[in-house]
C-alpha cells in the first residue's frame, strides 16, 4: 500500500516515544523523532505523539509513562503505532500496524556504564527486547545495530529493517548561511554530544595534552560525565583551551558549527550519531573511532579520519593532521556536505513509509 502525498490517501500514524520532548534532556533520539515527524506531516500525513510532559526520571517514570500511554494509544484510529526503544509495548493497536524504531539498542549501550545506570538499564534492555519481539516490524538507524538487535534480543534479521537518521538540511543550510565565518588562521575544535560515558570525551581531553598546534576545544552539551570532564580537563592543566559550553538553543549551536574547523567525538558506542549529520552539513571534516556505526556514517578518508577506539595519540595526531592542512579539511568537508544529501528528512521519511510497509 502507497500513501500519502507520493500516491493515494495520507497515512495516520502514532508516534510513542518515553524520551523528554526537547533537545536538552532527550539528546539525539529527541531530535531524530521530531525531524522525522516533521518530514512526515510536511508531506501531507497525519503523525500524533504521545510523550512526557517533563524529563525522565528513570525506568519507573518510564513504566509510569508506557502504562498511561496505553490509553492514550487507545482513543483514535491509526493505520501504524510506532513505538520507540521500549515504548510502546504495552499498547493495543487496535488493528494498527506495530512498529518498534529503535534509536539506540539498550544491551548494546548498557555495556559502558556502572553500578544503579547498568542495572536500571539492564531491566530497560529486557523490556526492549520484549517490544521488538511483540511487534510485526522493527526500524534501526544502521547495520550496526540491526545486528546487535539480531543478537542481543533473538529477533530474526528478515524482520530488521534499517532507516537512517534524518536532518532537516533547508533549516542548516539557512541557519548556517546566517552566521559568519570563524576567524582565519584560528583552528577550533568542535566536540557535541549528550555527555555518557560511551562517548569517550575523555579520550579527546586527554588527546588535546598531546596536540602540537594551539588548537583549542569547545564541547557543547551536558550529561552524567560533565563534572567529570571539567575536573579532568583541570587535572590536565588545559586552561583556557578547552571551554565547555554546556547545552545551548540552536542559533548558538550552529554558530558554533559555522565556527569551528574540525568535528571531534571519538564515541565507543554508536547506533548511528546524528551530530555527524550536523558536521557535515557545516562542513566540518570529522575525527571519531571505528567503533559501532560510526563508519557507516562517516567514512574513513572520505569525509573522516577515523582511528582505532581507546587510541589517545592516533586521536592527537589525526586532529594535527588536520589543523595543519588547510587543504585537507576542505576536502574531507566537502564529501562530507554531498553525503549528508542522501539523510535529508525529506528522503528520510519517504525511506520510514516503506518500511513500515505504506
Amino acid at each position: 500500500m502507497v500513501t500519502g502525498s507520493f500516491a493515494g490517501k495520507p497515512a495516520r500514524l502514532l508516534f510513542v516515544t518515553g524520551t523528554p520532548a526537547t533537545v536538552r534532556a532527550g539528546s539525539g533520539t529527541y531530535v531524530g523523532i521530531s525531524v522525522l515527524r516533521q518530514a512526515l506531516v510536511e508531506a501531507g500525513h497525519e503523525v500524533d505523539l504521545v510523550a512526557p510532559g517533563g524529563e525522565s526520571a528513570g525506568i519507573l517514570s518510564r513504566l509510569a509513562f508506557n502504562l498511561a500511554a496505553r490509553q492514550a494509544a487507545s482513543r483514535g484510529r491509526y493505520d501504524a503505532v510506532v513505538g520507540f526503544d521500549l515504548d510502546g509495548l504495552f499498547v493495543s493497536s487496535g488493528g494498527a500496524a506495530r512498529i518498534a524504531s529503535v534509536k539506540g539498542v539498550i544491551a548494546d549501550e548498557l555495556r559502558f556504564e556502572r553500578g544503579m545506570t547498568r542495572l536500571s538499564m539492564r531491566l530497560a534492555s529486557k523490556l526492549e527486547q520484549v517490544h521488538v519481539r511483540r511487534v510485526g516490524r522493527v526500524l534501526t538507524t544502521s547495520s550496526y545495530a540491526a545486528g546487535r538487535i539480531a543478537a542481543e534480543y533473538g529477533i530474526e534479521a528478515r524482520k530488521i529493517h534499517v532507516v537512517p537518521e534524518p536532518i532537516d538540511l533547508p533549516r542548516w543550510d539557512a541557519a548556517l548561511a546566517a552566521c559568519p565565518p570563524g576567524q582565519a588562521g584560528e583552528t577550533a575544535i568542535l566536540c557535541v554530544a549528550h555527555l555518557y560515558p560511551r562517548k569517550n570525551v575523555v579520550a579527546l581531553l586527554r588527546a588535546m595534552k598531546l596536540l602540537k598546534s594551539g588548537a583549542k576545544l569547545r564541547v557543547v552539551g551536558v550529561g552524567p560525565e560533565l563534572s567529570r570532564l571539567q575536573a579532568l580537563a583541570r587535572e590536565l592543566a588545559l586552561g583556557n583551551r578547552v571551554a565547555f559550553l554546556e547545552h545551548l538553543p540552536f542559533e548558538l549551536l550552529v554558530r558554533e558549527y559555522r565556527s569551528a574547523s574540525v568535528f571531534c567525538l571519538p564515541s565507543l558506542q554508536e547506533g548511528f550519531g546524528i551530530v555527524f549529520l550536523e558536521a557535515m552539513a557545516s562542513g566540518l571534516p570529522v575525527v571519531a573511532c571505528k567503533a559501532a556505526a560510526v563508519p557507516e556514517v562517516v567514512p574513513d578518508e572520505e569525509c573522516a579520519i577515523l582511528v582505532e577506539g581507546g587510541d589517545v595519540p592516533a586521536v592527537a595526531r589525526a586532529l594535527d593532521r588536520l589543523a595543519g592542512d588547510v587543504q585537507e579539511r576542505r576536502r574531507l568537508g566537502s564529501a562530507g556536505r554531498r553525503r549528508v544529501a542522501r539523510y535529508d528528512a525529506a528522503a528520510v521519511a519517504r525511506q520510514f513509509l516503506e518500511a513500515i510497509g505504506f
